[in-house]
Order: structure tokens, then sequence, then C-alpha cells
């Protein structure tokens, strides 16, 4: 089987651009057409933290209002926020790549000169871009329900643009390139759920991270987890002073580097394999 071996570098700026237009439009089209899969995947983004927003009211309630720092409508406008964070940094690709190794899917792909991250980021995007305008009006509704308190200043607000596109970044570069494991790693199930359940606790959506003991806040901080989700959330709630944002916004970059520097080599050496293995 030959095969080329796209990199990251391969398109101009101009081809990229023109190829993201064109792929945005026929995603589109694509998206639409499975409405009913579109409604499954908001369904499982919004029950998780609305779970978890009923559950922790509940304990504040209990408690007189507050617990763990929080009061029920920090609580209620936390959670809100960690649906919206998660539903415009997750992806699902991780787990796809068993099946498309498998079925040979980067057979034909690896014949063009566009490396398939681009389609991937496109389709991302396009799901984000359709979910939001369901998942906003489903914020808003839980907001007012649950007497949210945000908190949020001008400042915050503005702050956030730019850490939400680092935490996306950040997620979807170091998930794509864990995906890769499924070049040497024959079921690949067993770790996106490791991974999938280590990113519940560490990244802030099951309970903030200030309610953890501080080891796991420093293993959290550490490792990429924390800049996924639990810091947009902050920072738009106004938990993040200057200085924190500084860091946090430095080690996205710093975790966005590692991810693309590890994702040229796995996938240099995934591909090399891939066509061993099928030629």
């Amino acid at each position: 089987m030959a095969t080329s071996n796209p990199t990251l570098d391969s398109p101009s700026p101009r081809a990229l651009l023109g190829f993201f237009a064109a792929k945005f439009r026929t995603e589109i089209a694509v998206q639409f057409a499975y409405r009913g899969a579109i409604a499954i995947w908001l369904l499982a983004l919004v029950s998780f933290p609305v779970i978890s927003l009923v559950v922790w009211t509940t304990v504040a309630r209990s408690n007189g209002g507050s617990a763990g720092g929080f009061t029920t409508g920090q609580y209620a406008a936390y959670f809100i926020a960690v649906m919206v964070v998660n539903n415009m940094t997750f992806i699902w690709h991780m787990w796809q790549m068993e099946w498309r190794v498998k079925n040979g899917f980067f057979s034909p792909v690896l014949l063009r000169p566009m490396h398939p991250i681009h389609n991937d980021v496109v389709e991302n995007l396009t799901f984000k871009s359709l979910t939001f305008t369901a998942l906003l009006p489903i914020a808003i509704l839980l907001a007012v329900y649950f007497d949210a308190d945000f908190g949020t200043s001008a400042g915050d607000a503005v702050a956030f643009v730019p850490v939400l596109i680092g935490a996306m970044a950040v997620r979807f570069v170091c998930e794509w390139t864990l995906g890769l494991s499924a070049f040497w790693i024959t079921r690949t199930s067993t770790l996106s759920q490791l991974y999938g359940t280590m990113t519940a606790f560490l990244a802030g959506m099951i309970a903030p991270l200030s309610l953890f003991p501080e080891p796991v806040r420093i293993i959290a901080s550490i490792l990429p987890f924390r800049w996924m989700v639990s810091f947009p959330v902050e920072v738009l709630l106004g938990r993040v002073d200057g200085e924190g944002l500084l860091i946090g916004l430095g080690m996205q970059v710093l975790w966005i580097a590692i991810a693309v520097l590890a994702l040229r080599v796995v996938w240099r050496r995934g591909v090399r394999r891939y066509s061993a293995v099928g030629a």
C-alpha cells in the first residue's frame, strides 16, 4: 500500500482557508442530515453537568445555603459554565481512531496533501456551532430557574474569549494525539475510558477543583486537564486574578506546544507503522 505522509505544514495559508471554507459548507449539510444524532449528543452534553448542578445545589441548601466556598447560586453558575465550556472544547475523534485504523480509513486520506487533522478541526467546529445555538437557550433557562450567580465582570468576559480558544486547542490536540495510539494498540476503548474518567475529575467537571485535596489540584494543574475546562470556567466566574490569568494562558500555550510536538512525532511514526502493516 503506497501512502504519502501529509504534515501539518503541508498546505499554504490560502489553501488551508479555502479548504476550511469549502469543508465547512459541506459539513453543515452533513450535520443537518443527522439531526437526530446531534440531538442525542446534545442531550448527553447537557445531562451530565445538570446532574452535577442538582446534586451540588442540594448539598449547599442542606448546609445552610453554601458548601465548600460556593453558594447555591454559585454552584448553579459553575455547572452551567461547565456545560457550555465542555460543549465548546470536547472532541470525539479519539474514540474513532481505533475504527479508522482497523477499517483502513487512513489509506485514501494519506494520499491527499492535506493532513487529516484539518478535516477533523472543521468537523468539530461545525458541530459546536450547531449545538451551541441550542445549548445557549438551555443555559439561560437553567440560570434563571436555579438563580445562578455568575459574578462575571466585563473584564472577565473579555478574558474568557482567548482562554476558551486556548482550552479548545489544548483539548483538541492532546486528545487527537492520544487517539493515535490506535496505530499500536489493537483496542483503545479502555485507554479512552480511563482518560475520560480522569478528565471528568481533573478538569473540574464532577466538582470544582477547589473542593479536591491539594495533591489532586496540583496534578490537575501540572497536567493539561485543568486548562481544558476548569480554567475557562474559573475565569468566566471571576475566580482568577490577573497573575493567575497570565499563568493559565502560559500553561495553555505550553501544553499546546507540547501536544503539537508530540503529534508530529507520533503521527510520523504511526503512519510508517500503518503503511508497513498494510503493505
